[in-house]
């Protein structure tokens, strides 16, 4: 098996202000040595997908086919074929266009690949409008036996990546541009299919993905300050939704709202509001970007803009709270 090189740099998983894109390419080249089963493609972005430290540290398993992502994702799909395990990596925008070839040659053929998209939603910042991926979980979450992922903070991602890794079928996972902070505790274990309560409280439930999780927990910090008690969930496995978790989280709270850095169209919003109308139903608000396409901007202040600061999540959850039925 090939080993890294001597001269790379130590590779400090899941550090404060690490961005979802660079731990999780810190962790594919942890897992690299234990897993020789694995390949990493990339269409020319390396450098902005954390993949250029497996690049350096394996560069016979890298496989690079320069601005191509439809060819990318045909060939990791044949490749899937073979027995290895192809991850796809590009930014979440470009996986759209390659969408067709993961829906009929990676989805409905039953490919174990793993797509992996950084720099999506309103987090891609000074990018612009053109490049922040809104909608890429409603389209993922669309295809036929495509499970979609949305890790929160560098940890996460190192336990996702193992996971998805281990899971026989085809996966999207968002990663993330902007540096974020260690938001879960050092115990977290990440379940493939399962939400985490992170934070409990009686009045509200928050179920948040991705970097809104901080906001989330943020958010719920401001509430206690009124008396008002909510419960932060962190269900960054989007499809399938974990149908138990929201249950009892509507049963026990009474109300929920969703925050998402994706518009509130199709992605964990209408995930959440699906399963409550199949199982439990209460009161949800939906904390997202009202489907609009983003533009140029600060991440922070983008979100302030587009409304889904901890701001607008607790007054979501205020609302919320005046719909329920006592």
């Amino acid at each position: 098996m090939e080993q890294p090189g001597t001269s790379q740099e130590p590779l400090l998983l899941g550090s404060s202000g690490d961005s979802l894109r660079e731990a999780f390419g810190k962790s594919l080249v942890t897992l690299a040595d234990r897993y020789d089963n694995f390949v990493v493609l990339d269409a020319d972005v390396a450098g902005g997908t954390g993949t250029h430290h497996f690049r350096r540290a394996y560069p016979k398993r890298f496989f690079q086919f320069g601005i191509a992502e439809q060819n990318m994702m045909a060939v990791a799909a044949g490749m899937a074929a073979t027995g290895l395990v192809p991850f796809v990596t590009t930014f979440a925008v470009f996986c759209l266009r390659a969408y067709e070839q993961a829906r009929l040659s990676v989805a409905y053929a039953g490919r174990n690949v793993k797509i992996v998209a950084s720099h999506p939603g309103l987090d891609v910042g000074p990018d612009g409008g053109s490049a922040q991926a809104l909608e890429d979980l409603a389209a993922f979450r669309a295809i036929p036996g495509m499970v979609v992922v949305s890790p929160a903070d560098p940890l996460e991602v190192e336990q996702a990546t193992e996971a998805i890794l281990n899971y026989n079928g085809p996966v999207y996972m968002r990663t993330g541009r902007s540096p974020v902070l260690r938001v879960l505790p050092a115990d977290y274990s990440f379940e493939l299919g399962k939400g985490k309560i992170i934070q409990d409280g009686i009045d509200a439930t928050i179920v948040a993905c991705g970097v809104e999780l901080a906001r989330a927990l943020t958010a719920a910090d401001l509430l206690a300050r009124e008396s008002i008690s909510a419960r932060v969930v962190n269900m960054s496995t989007i499809k399938p939704i974990d149908d138990e978790l929201l249950a009892k989280c509507a049963l026990e709270t009474g109300c929920i709202v969703t925050a998402e850095d994706h518009n509130i169209y199709g992605g964990l919003g209408s995930a959440v509001a699906e399963s409550l109308v199949g199982n439990h139903l209460c009161p949800a608000e939906m904390v997202g970007i009202k489907d609009r396409f983003g533009e140029s901007g600060e991440p922070e202040e983008l979100a302030e803009k587009y409304g889904i600061t901890a701001d607008y999540i607790c007054k979501a959850v205020k609302k919320a709270i005046t719909r329920k039925q006592y």
